[in-house]
């Protein structure tokens, strides 16, 4: 006699530890991050950067470590309302949407190649390409664009540098200057040393994406990880302007009126 009986569903992640409560099968008792007890060990023991990385990079930071992403963190935390990802979401406050959805403007738009998500991990890529040999960095540079076919369109500008920039900004200097001192690996302070070489190669300043990206790959995290943390940790900036543009509401926002240089309606005049 055979029974028809359904295979029990594998999640397959080496992430993420569950184990259920004896009377619920469906709630958790104790869950485990990459081995760590999170409720019953980590609560109050770790801080959100030490977690962070655990999650991406399956080990506990060391302390330097997690001083440098924290610093990160902190100079990603809001792009200001010029930035296009915030522009976005603040244009969904000032429409009265819902949160999810301005999170997902913010979103949506900041993920491009221009001081995006896209932008940084082009620019890791070329961290762990060039790595600290300025030759390779300086032939890297003065190449065209890519014309490859793909859902991107070709970069306009090297990656991790401003295309509109006159000169190094300080916000850019300051965070460079400060995670180069901090960092116990390689490519900030290399980048600190070489950076008048690398803009001249390049023909733009540095932007606060290119450090960004050399910060990231100090910290051994994969190109496509630092794309998903440059993301997410730009994300309370965009959230609490778009919460503040639904107080203020339309009169008040600062992109709404439209400035025109001619005005149609003196033509025939």
């Amino acid at each position: 006699m055979t029974t028809n009986t359904k295979p029990k569903e594998m999640i397959h992640t080496q992430i993420w530890l569950e184990e259920p409560e004896p009377d619920n099968a469906f709630a958790t008792k104790a869950a485990y991050c990459h081995g760590y007890d999170v409720y019953g060990e980590m609560l109050g023991q770790i801080g959100w950067v030490e977690m962070l990385y655990l999650l991406f990079r399956g080990e506990m930071p060391t302390k330097r470590q997690a001083e440098l992403l924290e610093t990160l963190a902190v100079a990603l935390i809001n792009p200001g309302p010029r930035d296009p990802s915030v522009h976005a979401a603040m244009c969904g406050g000032v429409g009265g949407s819902t949160s999810a959805s301005c999170l997902m403007a913010a979103l949506a738009v900041g993920a491009g190649q221009l001081s995006g998500g896209r932008e940084i991990l082009l620019a890791m890529q070329n961290w762990n390409s060039c790595g600290t040999d300025i030759d390779a960095w300086q032939r890297r540079l003065g190449l065209p664009a890519d014309t490859t076919v793909s859902i991107w369109p070709a970069m306009e500008h090297p990656p991790g540098f401003d295309p509109h920039g006159i000169s190094t900004t300080t916000p850019v200097t300051q965070t460079l200057a400060c995670l180069a001192h901090m960092s116990t690996a390689a490519f900030l302070p290399w980048l600190s040393m070489n950076l008048h070489h690398l803009e001249t190669a390049a023909n733009h300043p540095l932007s606060l994406s290119g450090v960004a990206a050399a910060a990231f790959t100090d910290l051994g995290f994969t190109p496509e990880q630092g794309e998903m943390l440059y993301l997410l940790l730009r994300l309370p900036g965009t959230a609490v302007h778009a919460l503040e543009q639904k107080v203020y509401g339309h009169k008040k926002f600062p992109f709404f009126r439209l400035e025109l240089d001619d005005n149609p309606g003196e033509e025939g005049k």
